[in-house]
């Protein structure tokens, strides 16, 4: 009789212990996602520029500043800025550039520029404290003495995947490079 009473005691603790083994929500998905990486060679994170490093970078600088993003580092081979939007009222998305540019070939020209955006989400967390006061002569008094606390809590983050984003930075930084072209030109050609 015994031995029929922890058989259901032992399908239950089996069932118990298969729902914590599997994990059918985001987080089983989120363990696997290097599994999606392709490494394909026509990803569009880089695009070959027809000038040096420096003025690959320099496009960057002047692409993204054109933009409205605040450039936190820049050097002849690297470029990083942010920028912050406020698409809902309680929400605050902040945008991450990171541009590395590296010399091809013997001369130094072409130059490719390595690109990639992050884009972190965060939300408002309100907390609140309230304050009761205790007077002896009558006992505690409840006094509407509370205070609010409100933090930003980032809830995602992610790279912007390779697409029409890229293509239009691209876009402006090589017309920022035919621009800064055309301004040395018309310099060297004023001063003979």
């Amino acid at each position: 009789m015994l031995r029929h009473a922890r058989l259901p005691l032992l399908v239950l603790v089996a069932l118990v212990l298969s729902a914590c083994g599997s994990d059918p929500g985001s987080s089983r998905k989120a363990s696997f996602v290097y599994q999606t990486e392709q490494f394909k060679a026509d990803e569009t994170y880089s695009r070959l520029f027809d000038a040096n490093a420096a003025d690959t970078c320099e496009a960057a600088r002047r692409a993204l500043l054109s933009q409205g993003y605040v450039i936190s580092a820049a050097s002849k081979g690297l470029v990083t800025g942010t920028k912050r939007f406020q698409p809902e009222g309680e929400v605050h998305v902040e945008i991450s550039f990171n541009v590395v540019c590296v010399a091809d070939g013997k001369t130094g020209v072409p130059a490719t520029a390595f690109v990639s955006a992050q884009q972190d989400r965060y939300v408002i967390k309100r907390s609140s404290n309230a304050t009761s006061i205790g007077v002896s002569a009558i006992g505690s008094i409840s006094v509407p003495l509370s205070s609010q606390q409100d933090s930003m809590v980032k809830v995602a983050s992610e790279t912007i995947p390779a697409g029409a984003f890229y293509d239009r930075f691209f876009a402006l930084m090589q017309t920022m490079l035919a621009d800064a072209a055309e301004a040395r030109e018309e310099a060297h050609s004023s001063s003979n």
